[in-house]
């Protein structure tokens, strides 16, 4: 805890939902919570982070007004609880039971919220994660999906499936144990398993819930879970718990800032109320990021940002080797950190590069100290990203005045305006093309890069998403909605202040 200094704005004490981002790593999102927390010194913060194994390191150093940080491992060391008994077990077998129904009975009564915050009860009691890991839970799955009309009996689930959709469910609900804020506002920077906390706060205490996505959370999950290694049932069941976890949280955020248009669209499909959307941009500080120095000898493409499947460096890569047909001296600097467990998609992609026969024009340049040495490296800064939201590689690059290729995902093209060209996502010809275009043409490159800067400073500075943000979380409490769900207050002791802030689980869902 840090002591207070100075007066405080009425109800500005705001508690940060993460998942697998600030403060334990570095990024996109991970740049922007530490963009909003440093920019309002005037307020206070909390953290609740999901994270792996709780045992990560802060990757970034904390203000003051940074009060406390509480992490929700999802993997590692199982969490103490003792299963239920007696009435109690068999109150939670029906809450499960109805759980699982609205997941997998198209028929079902909209029963998932009122169980979700049955379920939270059970949590903060410290008995739902030895129930999920026990036989009961297990037995129920298996005898909801195998109702004829379930969504998946016909797909002949096992009993392997059972366990393994227990087992992930049992994971993804261990947020529903975390400390819940009393007070302020809660402000989740994605959807998905780090809301769970922030839904729970609004259904016991009426705190409001601020959500803003950056990428689509769900449509990440729907690309994620495309190649992952699960039979279909267990997919089905997941995918499932993501939508209908969407929708509940679409419905009963008290505000949702996406930071483009086109989350916007997803987030009205999921349900939620245009009037209570409000588009806010992502903005960089045009001082931070000058106009780069003279352009490299070498004619070179690069890029930044972390190496992960989502930023889809194959079709770079690939684009890349097209591009060397046309300008065999090219070269592709890739500046960024490998995330722990990613380390054999970078090892897929030096094999294709080398497969391809480029594997010495295509440099790997880990995490460099200044990202602006990254987008100086290149004559055209590159994304090829299969989902974002409003990236900031791409506003920082032109921030710098660098052109840029981008994919048309999220809000690239609201950044991008004409000042840069954007080709569709996966499609290693057309973003071959379109970088051919640039590089054979100083002029239109110059051109394109300041018109690029121009835009930043017009449109997407530091200094007006701040603002923006500043004036929500003082506006927010006015516009808290009453109650979500159907909660019965648990006794006192089980959310006292210090309840364990660590609840424990398979690599942060968000991936």
């Amino acid at each position: 805890m840090h002591a207070h200094h100075g007066a405080r704005p009425v109800g500005a004490r705001v508690t940060l939902l993460t998942e697998g981002t600030y403060p334990h790593s570095h990024g996109g999102v991970s740049v922007w919570c530490d963009q909003l927390v440093q920019g309002m010194p005037d307020i206070d913060f909390d953290v609740v982070a999901v994270t792996g194994t709780g045992h990560e390191p802060l990757a970034w150093e904390l203000p003051p007004h940074v009060r406390e940080v509480r992490t929700v491992p999802m993997w590692g060391a199982t969490p103490r609880g003792r299963a239920p008994r007696g009435r109690a077990r068999h109150r939670l077998a029906a809450t499960w039971e109805r759980f699982v129904t609205a997941l997998l009975d198209p028929r079902a009564e909209p029963g998932f919220g009122p169980a979700l915050y049955a379920l939270a009860r059970a949590a903060a009691d410290g008995t739902l994660g030895a129930f999920l890991r026990g036989d009961d839970a297990v037995d129920i799955l298996a005898a909801v999906w195998n109702r004829p009309h379930s969504a998946v009996h016909r797909a002949r689930p096992t009993l392997h499936d059972a366990v393994t959709v227990t087992g992930l469910l049992e994971h993804a609900l261990r947020p529903l144990a975390a400390p819940t804020p009393r007070e302020g506002i809660c402000h989740a920077v994605s959807g998905g398993v780090a809301v769970l906390p922030g839904l729970v706060a609004l259904d016991r205490y009426d705190v409001p819930l601020l959500l803003t996505e950056h990428g689509v959370y769900l449509r990440e999950r729907y690309l994620g879970y495309r190649t992952a290694p699960y039979r279909w049932p267990v997919k089905a069941v997941i995918l499932a718990f993501f939508r209908l976890l969407a929708e509940e949280t679409y419905r009963c955020a008290t505000l949702i800032t996406p930071g483009n248009q086109y989350n916007r669209l997803w987030e009205e499909q999921g349900g939620a109320a245009p009037d209570s959307i409000r588009t806010v941009y992502n903005g960089v500080d045009p001082a931070a990021f000058p106009p780069a120095g003279p352009e490299p000898d070498a004619p070179t493409l690069s890029w930044a940002g972390r190496v992960d499947p989502i930023k889809d460096l194959e079709t770079l890569i690939r684009a890349f080797a097209q591009v060397r047909q046309e300008i065999p001296e090219a070269r592709l600097r890739l500046f960024g950190g490998t995330p722990r467990g990613g380390e054999a998609y970078r090892e897929r992609c030096e094999r294709l590069a080398a497969g391809l026969g480029h594997g010495d024009a295509v440099v790997f340049e880990g995490r460099v100290d200044d990202i602006r040495d990254a987008y100086e490296a290149g004559n055209v800064v590159m994304l090829s990203s299969i989902s974002e939201g409003f990236p900031f590689t791409l506003i920082e690059a032109m921030s710098c005045g660098r052109a840029t290729v981008s994919t048309d995902v999220g809000g690239v093209r609201e950044a991008v305006g004409d000042t840069g060209l954007v080709v569709p996502p996966r499609d290693p010809g057309a973003m071959a093309r379109a970088a051919v275009t640039l590089l054979t043409d100083p002029a239109r490159r110059r051109a394109m890069g300041e018109a690029a800067r121009l835009r930043v400073v017009e449109q997407f500075t530091l200094r007006q998403t701040i603002d923006t943000f500043r004036g929500i979380y003082l506006e927010l409490p006015a516009m808290a909605r009453p109650s979500v769900g159907v909660w019965t207050p648990a006794e006192p002791a089980a959310h006292a202040p210090g309840a364990p802030a660590h609840v424990t689980g398979a690599g942060s869902l968000a991936g």
